[in-house]
């Protein structure tokens, strides 16, 4: 398997699991949703839904791999996506924490 096929694989595998855990005490009116798209290599995990009256919307993870490495656009889990990918063999050079570089860049 290729480097690209493997980091998909991985990453699916990550947030999949993610998505189940949050899913095993579900909340009635918010969502957890997975969009996994191969082909542009972009991969989110976000919620939608009602609360107190108000929509909820947001990005808990997006995920994209570009030039070869996988860029962490958002994180908003606990224990870290980094961590995760990491743990599971990810060379650090082939992490990109995207979002810390745009706060640098400000």
């Amino acid at each position: 398997m290729d480097k690209l096929s493997h980091y998909r694989n991985i990453i699916k595998n990550i947030l999949i699991e993610y998505d189940r855990l949050c899913n095993s005490s579900p909340d009635d009116d918010v969502e957890s949703l997975l969009s996994l798209d191969n082909e542009r290599d972009q991969y989110l995990w976000f919620q939608v839904g009602w609360q107190k009256n108000r929509r909820i919307k947001g990005i808990t993870v997006h995920i994209r791999i570009k030039n070869n490495k996988i860029w962490i656009e958002e994180d908003w889990t606990e224990e870290g996506i980094a961590t995760e990918l990491l743990n599971v063999g990810v060379p650090q050079s082939d992490i990109v924490l995207a979002s810390i570089l745009q706060a640098i860049a400000l």
